[in-house]
């Protein structure tokens, strides 16, 4: 069989992608193995592949590779978002080009447009996760605006309406002024920013030489004032109850009222009160009935309510008003302040509070129960420091404002009566039948009622996804959502925590009476190195498609994993997916080596070949173990770091040294066959991790039937081990390690034999169980057992047993010596001092466990023993 010198992953991945496509192993039904599910986190239909989308999709394909060689049923459903506000501005900036404006349409055009617009683009960003190697289940991919999706959102829209938890007011919202679309308190990003405090004069009705001074960050929103506040315990203001002040520059009269929400700390302990542009503004001109003057229009420019500057844009109208303010001697001063202001998540467009007509649904009712279900684990968060976060806002949740002043996306299913009342139904026939019926108006024309032109937000369809791509709205007793209901785990961003996650749960226990998963691993956000987020305006942000061309996608897949602990930020760096490129190459030169020995069967394994074979193993299942207890713990980093040492410490740099027959010389069958097994069992550890390159390799290690590919053959189970046995060949290793830097240090060349001789101390008995390996792989001609110490040999020292390497004419350093041997000494001494640290700490005594506590007497007990031997050494060289 001929295989490549090296490895070139291109044709490799297109080669089995395309398998196991052909042979549908990414397919699922239901049946009667145990389901494994997952549903992706559907990517925004506008999207292309980023670093972040392929550490969460790497994460999510390893979960369920590995769960469908456990024999699960594995199902991973993938799907994109239609994404109501990135998708339309991508439309309306397109059309822009072609110098068509979205209002010279109408609805139904612009949507034509828009659903050209998915059908070129939509599906990019699935095909680009087909190259990292996602195994989904393609032939199930959702969009959130298919028919069976769509319908179900509507469904749901129409059950909380019925059941009062739906309802359209006039509430302050999060108006962006770039997307003409309100916001929920979600979707608005905090920047700390260097802003200005203005300090403006209001002077008095009635007295106009007097004046009190107001703090503000937003002098063009003086053209909305109704008040002004003071704490009524403010000694400073007391002379001001009752009377009124003039607006700067329209010089219209408001009064002064007093509450204690006023801070007589912060500015001049002066308020402004402007209730159509600020939260907290509306609230008390709710409380005190004050009038409410919106004075922008909805793009962010002023309107005729505001007088002055009309049609000017806010910003313009903000510098500009301040140089009027100042001319008229309205302005007592300026400086420099830091304070956080509001940004779209979308169009990164400072967000404007704003009143506005919209719909809401009411929150607590869903909340309590999505918050128990947490706090209780019922649903388990990895990392578990992401359940403070959840439950601070969930005890704190607002209504959620669910309308959006847009096209693309579910029209909200409302209607309106010409005398304005509202009728929520699945149609506009429907609609019709109710109000003929509910108001005997007989002559009712169907077109008479008109659909409410505003759409949903996005997220009030994504919070259905576990449960509408499985078509468990419309149908809550199909065996597809009785079967893959509820999902296992879930992959995501903690910054959706809010959006999507907490809104899952509350849909799930809503519309199933149970947790939509029951697992939620939060991935970190990749970095540059600099900390800084990846952005393409940054131009930090490299494309993963050449990444993948460069390294191979599993390089890319294991560099990624390779700095993400879940939950924890991770700081990009490139050469990592080369570290993973290089474990592909290590894995493949290992293969090249096996396959190109000549095996004889006729010969009997050597006494090393057989103890070799025998390390390995119990060293392969002790780290299987680990492995299996990191994923269950989701520390999948981890579980991958302990599989790469396993593959190219222990087995690559190791095991098969230990077993390397002599140059020209065939190596026997049972060893041959072990090694094999061995190889075998390590690419079915690997699989998940590196999907590509070890179902190559598993082909190449044996002929395979019709089937038998490593995607669905067993994952490895970890067996009994000896960790005696471990730990004596880890103090052997120390010594082979020893042998070969004396070998360096003192230049004798690898090919020569030497001898070894062994002085054991502290009443300790030879184990010579490993000498064969150490002989084999030091090259030793002898290795034996003395009582006395050898004069005029090198020397080294492992744990308390002496080991001399008698030189022939040849004459020791004997101050080179002495100062190793110092050195030596310093370390033992100091690691015995943190040793004795612990033992003699008497909290570590009464709180550690028995066996902890023995551990570290034993350290104790060889430390000092170690000590003891380095320093007769020491004083028979100055002898």
């Amino acid at each position: 069989m001929h295989i490549p010198s090296k490895y070139s992953p291109g044709d490799i991945e297109k080669r089995w992608y395309s398998h196991w496509m052909e042979k549908g192993y990414f397919h699922s039904e239901p049946d009667n193995r145990e389901p494994y599910t997952i549903v992706i986190p559907p990517p925004n239909v506008t999207g292309v592949l980023h670093m972040g989308h392929i550490l969460n999709n790497t994460i999510q394909d390893i979960l369920v590779r590995k769960a469908r060689m456990e024999g699960k049923n594995a199902e991973w459903l993938p799907g994109t978002d239609h994404a109501s506000i990135a998708t339309e501005a991508r439309v309306v900036a397109s059309l822009r080009g072609k110098g068509i404006h979205k209002f010279d349409l109408t609805r139904d055009e612009f949507l034509q447009h828009a659903w050209e617009w998915k059908e070129k683009h939509g599906g990019i960003i699935l095909e680009q996760l087909k190259k990292l190697g996602a195994s989904c289940d393609w032939e199930r991919t959702c969009f959130t605006m298919d028919p069976a999706l769509y319908e179900s959102v509507i469904e749901v829209f129409i059950d909380f309406y019925k059941k009062g938890l739906i309802y359209r007011g006039v509430r302050m919202v999060n108006w962006d002024p770039k997307a003409l679309t309100a916001l929920s308190d979600e979707e608005v990003i905090y920047k700390e920013v260097n802003s200005r405090l203005y300090y403006i004069k209001y002077f008095l009705e009635d007295s106009p030489e007097e004046f009190i001074t107001i703090a503000t960050t937003r002098p063009e929103t003086i053209l909305g004032d109704t008040a002004v506040c003071v704490n009524p315990n403010d000694p400073r203001y007391q002379h001001l109850k009752g009377k009124k002040v003039l607006v700067p520059l329209v010089n219209r009269p408001v009064p002064v009222i007093e509450d204690e929400y006023v801070d007589m700390e912060f500015g001049t302990g002066c308020l402004k009160i402007t209730p159509a542009h600020d939260i907290n503004d509306y609230e008390i001109g709710r409380k005190y009935k004050l009038d409410s003057i919106d004075i922008f229009n909805d793009n962010g420019t002023l309107s005729e309510k505001a007088i002055l500057y009309i049609g000017e844009d806010r910003f313009v109208v903000r510098e500009k008003i301040t140089a009027e303010l100042n001319q008229k001697g309205h302005m007592a001063k300026v400086e420099d302040y830091l304070n956080k202001v509001g940004y779209s998540e979308r169009t990164d467009e400072v967000i404007e509070p704003k009143l506005s007509l919209q719909w809401f649904l009411k929150m607590d009712v869903l909340a309590k129960p999505a918050l128990d279900a947490v706090m209780n684990e019922k649903v388990k968060f990895y990392p578990a420091k992401v359940k403070n976060t959840y439950r601070h806002w969930m005890e704190n949740v607002r209504d959620w404002c669910i309308s959006r002043q847009l096209w693309w996306g579910h029209r909200i299913p409302a209607y309106y009566m010409p005398d304005g009342e509202v009728i929520v139904a699945r149609s506009q026939d429907e609609a019709w039948q109710i109000a003929k019926k509910k108001h005997q108006l007989s002559d009712l024309k169907k077109e008479d009622l008109v659909q409410d032109e505003d759409v949903l937000d996005t997220w009030f369809s994504s919070w259905l996804w576990p449960i509408s791509v499985f078509d468990g709205i419309r149908h809550p007793d199909n065996k597809d959502i009785n079967y893959y209901y509820p999902t296992n785990d879930l992959v995501t961003a903690p910054e959706i925590l809010f959006f999507w996650v907490a809104r899952m749960i509350m849909a799930g226990l809503e519309y199933r009476k149970e947790i939509p998963f029951r697992n939620v691993y939060f991935t970190g956000i990749v970095r540059d190195k600099l900390g800084r987020k990846m952005s393409k305006s940054l131009g930090n942000s490299p494309d993963p498609l050449v990444l993948m061309d460069h390294f191979g996608a599993d390089g890319v897949r294991i560099g990624m994993l390779f700095m993400s602990p879940a939950g924890n930020d991770l700081l990009f760096d490139e050469s990592l997916c080369e570290q993973g490129r290089n474990f592909s190459n290590k894995i493949w030169n290992a293969l090249r080596l096996v396959k190109n020995w000549q095996v004889d069967d006729q010969l009997s394994p050597s006494e090393s070949n057989q103890v070799a074979g025998r390390w390995f193993d119990n060293k392969m299942n002790h780290v299987l173990g680990q492995i299996e207890d990191h994923f269950t713990k989701f520390r999948i980093s981890d579980a991958l770091m302990a599989a790469y040492k396993l593959t190219w410490d222990e087995f690559c740099s190791w095991y098969l040294e230990m077993i390397k027959p002599e140059y020209h010389k065939p190596i026997d069958r049972e060893t041959y066959d072990r090694t094999v097994y061995f190889f075998e069992t390590l690419m079915r550890m690997l699989h998940p991790f590196m999907p590509f390159i070890t179902e190559e390799i598993w082909h190449l290690l044996n002929e395979r039937g019709e089937g038998e590919d490593i995607i669905v053959a067993p994952y490895p189970v970890a067996g009994n081990f000896d960790e005696g046995l471990l730990k004596h060949f880890d103090m052997e290793r120390e010594v082979i390690i020893a042998v070969r830097n004396e070998r360096l240090n003192k230049k004798i060349p690898q090919k020569d034999k030497i001898r070894l001789l062994v002085k054991k101390n502290s009443g300790q008995q030879p184990n010579t169980y490993f000498d064969c390996i150490v002989r084999k792989m030091g090259n030793l001609d002898e290795l034996s057992y003395v009582d006395e110490k050898i004069e005029g040999a090198a020397s080294f020292i492992v744990g308390s047993t002496e080991f001399y390497i008698p030189l022939e004419n040849e004459s020791i350093d004997i101050e080179a010596e002495i100062a190793k041997l110092e050195n030596e000494l310093e370390y033992a001494k100091g690691f015995l001092t943190s040793v004795m640290v612990k033992l003699n700490n008497e909290r570590f005594i009464i709180s550690a466990p028995a066996k902890v506590i023995e551990l570290e007497r034993k350290k104790q007990a060889d430390a000092e023993a170690r000590i003891r031997v380095i320093e007769a050494q020491i004083a028979a060289l100055k002898s």
